[in-house]
């Protein structure tokens, strides 16, 4: 078992502190000052864990973050990707409306998503979601769109209900912006029930057969070639049965 250094249990009882002090007076009391004393620390202490105060909030967003999501349910692999999609909005949501003073930290500054720990780490997760969406068959964009689109509406509904007061909030809209979301990135096709490289390849092949199905993005050359490698892949994976 590694042992808990003095850096570590500074820097816990610090993040401890501001989160208290965010969670319960907003960002604006999250100073290196409140926060050192809170955290009964000395502020070059908080300098040298953290660098800066941008970086003790991204701890803070990450730290909360983490902790709330380590509560929540874990996709299983039998699940179908969808469903963990849904649910993975619902934990969203509510994550945002039990936390405001946090999801603002998140994702309410202006800046790219990859600056911020805790909001990349997020999309990260969706990311791999949408990856089993993208495997089954079902994703009419690329994983990297659909996770922008569906993304966007999670938060877009998240913001708006903050922005309201909570006895104005009808939650039902969030089900409907997810559906609308959903329905504009996935497709009616069944699934495919094994998920593997063969059979996927043997899908893609299928589609790249179809006349004029990909016309407008590859040249012939480049559809047969495409076709020959999905092709020797599910070859491949056939002759090792």
């Amino acid at each position: 078992m590694a042992k808990t250094t003095v850096n570590d249990a500074h820097r816990k009882r610090i993040l401890k502190a501001a989160l208290a002090l965010l969670t319960k007076q907003g960002r604006d009391a999250v100073t290196t000052r409140s926060v050192a004393q809170a955290a009964k620390v000395q502020p070059p202490v908080l300098y040298r864990i953290f660098g800066d105060k941008t970086g003790l909030l991204d701890a803070v967003a990450a730290y909360g973050f983490e902790a709330y999501i380590a509560k929540k349910h874990r996709p299983t692999p039998t699940e179908d990707p969808l469903d963990t999609l849904r649910t993975g909005w619902a934990t969203h949501v509510e994550f945002g409306l039990a936390n405001p003073e946090l999801y603002l930290l998140m994702y309410g500054s202006p800046r790219p998503i990859a600056e911020s720990p805790a909001a990349w780490h997020s999309f990260e997760m969706l990311g791999n979601l949408m990856q089993s969406v993208a495997a089954s068959g079902r994703l009419r964009f690329s994983v990297t769109k659909a996770c922008a689109l569906y993304y966007a509406a999670a938060v877009g509904i998240v913001m708006y209900f903050l922005s309201i007061r909570p006895e104005e909030r009808d939650l039902s809209l969030s089900d409907v912006v997810r559906d609308h979301a959903l329905n504009s990135i996935t497709t009616d096709a069944a699934p495919i029930s094994t998920p593997s490289i063969a059979s996927i390849a043997n899908w893609l092949h299928a589609l790249l057969s179809k006349p004029g199905e990909v016309t407008s993005v590859l040249t012939e050359p480049e559809r047969l070639l495409i076709s020959e490698w999905l092709l020797r892949l599910t070859e491949q994976k056939e002759a090792q049965k």
